[in-house]
């Protein structure tokens, strides 16, 4: 879900060998071909996931093209780089990511900004089996912990949730499992006790009786339960070069999906799925009504109206320093801007009811 922000040569090796991203179901939107409108391209940090389901959905509602540019959509692949570091490397305008990147960018002093947020949770479940004992995350103490990857944003977020317990990293084991049909096979295996994962993954589990959450991460309010206020997750990120030359554009990508937001909110979980393309909604991992069954329990974890929420860029740096990041170099008040959102907001016609967060980049 986040990857450790790697050297920019390497970037630069890496993305001659990411033409064609394709773990996931799609690797380039359709309805991209309007050469009338300016390009923009995003790559999405796993584009067939429920917790990154809004730039997809823009792109079928006809919005980006709606508010006047043609958005190339585009996945990264496992094992190849990242969303982030795509854009950061200038393969990408845009990234379809995590916000917490932005501060492991600027500890690295890359300029990175958040443009609008879209979640105010990782979407995330502590999916434990059924024998497994682990309720909370003073549980973990001498269990095998599965994550998506050593050093991913799950295996991060495991960690902090077991120091907010007093368990350190010591005390349990970590597995890298991924997702899907491996970390299915995890809990089925008995290899790891728990898997952090998300929808559809969650689904599978919970329909094969396999697992049952722990710890909810997918919904805001499970998200300030767990961690002590909002966890900004999924947003928009880019350079602060691109952003600064690029403000008219940057304006119609956050329109965009300030009006997917409140389509969003505004609509149910199956009237989204039939938005969707149909391979992200049924296919060998989940079926539709398991698919809109988990987006119904886990429809929160989306922000009505793109705003930064108020203690969350507070919550993921003190995380940050929790795992051992330099945060020295940070200022956090640029690493995220409501301005674009705010201005769509007005310009649309919406109310704006996340409390935002203090600070943030201003044009």
């Amino acid at each position: 879900m986040f990857k450790r922000v790697i050297g920019t040569a390497a970037v630069g090796a890496l993305v001659l060998g990411v033409a064609a991203c394709g773990s996931h179901s799609s690797t380039e939107a359709a309805g991209t071909g309007d050469s009338s409108l300016p390009t923009v391209t995003m790559m999405v940090g796993g584009i067939d996931k429920q917790i990154y389901l809004p730039y997809q959905l823009a792109q079928d509602l006809g919005y980006y093209k709606k508010f006047g540019i043609n958005m190339q959509l585009s996945t990264e692949s496992n094992g190849g780089v990242g969303a982030e570091d795509a854009m950061a490397s200038g393969q990408v305008d845009l990234a379809g990511a995590w916000y917490i990147h932005t501060i492991d960018f600027q500890s690295k002093g890359k300029d990175v900004i958040n443009l609008v947020q879209l979640s105010g949770a990782p979407g995330e479940r502590v999916m434990c089996g059924t024998n497994s004992g682990v309720h909370s995350p003073a549980d973990f103490k001498s269990k095998t912990m599965g994550v998506t990857d050593l050093g991913s944003g799950t295996d991060e977020l495991t960690q902090f949730l077991a120091h907010q317990a007093g368990v350190s990293h010591s005390d349990y084991h970590t597995l890298a499992v991924g997702d899907g049909a491996t970390a299915i096979a995890a809990i089925q295996r008995g290899s790891a006790q728990c898997v952090m994962t998300t929808q559809p993954t969650v689904g599978a589990l919970e329909a094969r009786k396999l697992a049952y959450t722990a710890i909810n991460l997918a919904s805001t309010q499970g998200a300030t339960a767990a961690l002590g206020s909002a966890w900004p997750a999924a947003g928009v990120l880019a350079t602060a070069d691109w952003v600064n030359s690029h403000k008219e554009l940057a304006q119609k990508v956050v329109d965009a999906l300030v009006a997917t937001m409140h389509w969003i909110a505004t609509h149910s979980a199956a009237q989204i799925a039939a938005k969707m393309p149909p391979q992200f909604v049924s296919n060998s991992t989940i079926s539709k009504a398991q698919y809109i069954a988990g987006l119904t329990s886990d429809k929160d974890q989306f922000l009505p109206d793109g705003i930064m929420p108020s203690g969350g860029p507070q919550t993921v740096y003190a995380m940050e320093k929790v795992i051992g990041v330099d945060t020295s170099k940070v200022t956090l008040d640029k690493t995220f801007t409501n301005t674009f959102a705010e201005n769509a907001n007005k310009t649309e016609g919406y109310k704006i009811t996340t409390t935002p967060a203090s600070g943030g980049l201003t044009e």
